[in-house]
């Protein structure tokens, strides 16, 4: 029962899907993070099906399509992740000392910087899935998952910026060790799916998979030097920032090696 209760935290903190109330107590926040990707899991299973019925039972242009892909991750989430995207970028592009980057990240107010560089992700991730296969649907399907795992990690093994706010309190709240292991299995899960996809498509095609992987761990890599050297650890919002970096390259990787091969 304890599980499901941490399963419910983290659906109903980390998307828009109804379910029922629990109480975020000690007991309930040990493992709400092994959840995490579950919401990813749901993301890409509603992405793949809908990407499939548009490119194989409509006469949509790849606009449509593009626009679709592009929107339904911020319907699941409810944007909570582009949030902590807006707010990382206005603090990077502010150049101040520590401090005050920290403190850009709790300003409530949205800055000119924040909202170009929403402007351009949506662009970009438009433009991405514009170019996408069918093929590729059930590998991007694995990106959401994969990334809130890489995410999760983090969470429960990078230093924390601060002694307080939301990633602290699920921190905190975390058996670290036995979290930690649950979510790099669940990132050998997904890496293992998309190599198997790529398989089945032929053996060039895994190439697209180690590419995805590839990319992943490089923005996993880049986020932890980041988020020590700029703001002396991580913090929710550097989190959500990695997420929405992290689902752009690992989607830019499958279109762009499925392009090439």
């Amino acid at each position: 029962m304890r599980l499901l209760y941490s399963l419910a935290i983290a659906i109903s903190m980390y998307s828009r899907i109804p379910v029922p109330t629990v109480d975020w107590n000690e007991k309930n926040m040990k493992y709400a993070m092994c959840f995490f990707p579950v919401v990813g899991v749901i993301t890409g299973l509603l992405q793949a099906g809908a990407g499939y019925l548009i490119l194989e039972y409509t006469s949509f242009g790849k606009l449509f399509f593009a626009a679709v892909m592009t929107l339904i991750p911020v319907l699941v989430t409810g944007g909570i992740h582009l949030d902590g995207y807006a707010d990382t970028i206005d603090a990077l592009s502010s150049y101040g000392d520590r401090e005050k980057k920290l403190q850009i990240l709790k300003d409530p107010h949205t800055g000119a910087f924040a909202v170009i560089g929403l402007c351009v992700y949506f662009v970009a991730v438009l433009a991405m899935w514009s170019e996408a296969e069918l093929w590729m649907l059930p590998m991007a399907a694995c990106i959401y998952p994969f990334s809130r795992s890489l995410s999760g990690i983090s969470v429960v093994s990078f230093q924390a910026a601060k002694n307080s706010g939301l990633l602290r309190t699920f921190q905190d709240g975390a058996q670290k060790m036995r979290v930690r292991i649950v979510l790099i299995i669940w990132a050998c899960i997904c890496a293992g799916i998309m190599l198997c996809f790529g398989g089945q498509q032929g053996g060039s095609f895994v190439i697209v998979a180690a590419a995805v992987i590839a990319a992943a761990l490089l923005v996993f890599v880049y986020y932890h030097w980041m988020s020590r050297k700029k703001f002396g650890g991580t913090t929710g919002d550097l989190a959500g920032y990695f997420l929405q970096v992290c689902e752009l390259a690992t989607l830019a990787a499958i279109v762009l090696a499925g392009k090439i091969i």
